[in-house]
């Protein structure tokens, strides 16, 4: 699983405020994902600012394929695509989690089948 995260996030950018590559990650087991354990798991404390986004909503933006992209634009859809569908048939309970404020980390995470965190992250920064 992990050789295949590699394959598919390498030299992938998620584009905000700043461009910031996106990277496999693997947590320890949880009996589910959520906030709380997610903090928990990254040893953050519990007060830190979390946003829980849907998974379909955040891909939507990046799957999504406009008339005037161009081939690079397209490319790069078209691999948050495949990233998604991966992601959707290997994981359980997929989420998205925006953690902190400005500077944000972005985990999109699922438990994988030894019942562990796991997914891909991201940073932004969103003002």
């Amino acid at each position: 699983m992990k050789q295949t995260l590699k394959s598919l996030t390498k030299d992938l950018i998620y584009i905000s405020e700043t461009d910031a590559e996106i990277v496999p990650f693997v947590l320890g087991k949880a009996g589910e994902v959520n906030a709380k354990e997610m903090l928990e798991q990254l040893g953050r404390p519990a007060d830190t600012p979390v946003e829980t986004v849907n998974a379909e909503a955040f891909f939507a933006r990046l799957t999504a394929v406009k008339d005037w992209f161009g081939r690079r634009e397209t490319q790069r859809a078209k691999r948050f695509a495949e990233l998604k569908q991966y992601l959707d048939e290997e994981f359980n309970d997929l989420k998205v989690f925006k953690i902190g404020k400005i500077q944000i980390d972005i985990y999109v995470v699922g438990t994988d089948k030894e019942g562990s965190l796991a997914g891909v992250r991201t940073n932004a920064v969103e003002t």
